[in-house]
């Protein structure tokens, strides 16, 4: 059974950051619903449930990510509690700042995580990528040349 629904979903889009709010509010107007039996709220709640399964099951998956990438930057102030700006992660004193990765990075990223762990570097936040399954290891930063031990 899981085979076939692996199958079935083989180069569909799946969930994300859109998808997991639109369930979010679509659940908060079904509840809403149960107390008004308002009938307008209940079509909006059913037109957000078919939106959500609609691109969930989409191929159409660089539509589906430009979207979600639409999604994420108009609510990123919120996310951030009142910040604004283009960088995702943490900002200043040597945390990690980094802009969104684009749809093609972040497939090659998930394939190059079989081989390899990506760290950040405690003093400047470079991304450094070192092999799996060396134990633990001395990492040197090809940016600020500073050394740190991680477990790989």
């Amino acid at each position: 059974m899981r085979n076939r629904f692996q199958e079935f979903m083989d180069g569909r889009y799946g969930n994300d950051q859109l998808n997991q709010c639109l369930s979010v509010v679509t659940l908060v107007l079904i509840v809403v619903n149960l107390f008004t039996k308002n009938r307008i709220i209940w079509y909006i709640a059913l037109v957000l449930l078919v939106w959500t399964y609609f691109r969930m099951f989409s191929r159409n998956t660089g539509k589906r990510s430009a979207e979600n990438d639409r999604f994420l930057d108009f609510t990123s102030r919120f996310r951030r509690g009142g910040r604004s700006g283009g960088s995702y992660g943490r900002q200043s004193g040597g945390q990690r700042s980094y802009s969104r990765p684009t749809a093609e990075e972040r497939r090659r990223q998930r394939e190059q995580r079989k081989y390899y762990r990506f760290f950040f570097c405690p003093h400047c936040s470079q991304k450094v990528r070192v092999p799996k399954g060396k134990g633990r290891i001395e990492i040197t930063c090809p940016k600020c040349r500073t050394t740190f031990i991680k477990k790989t």
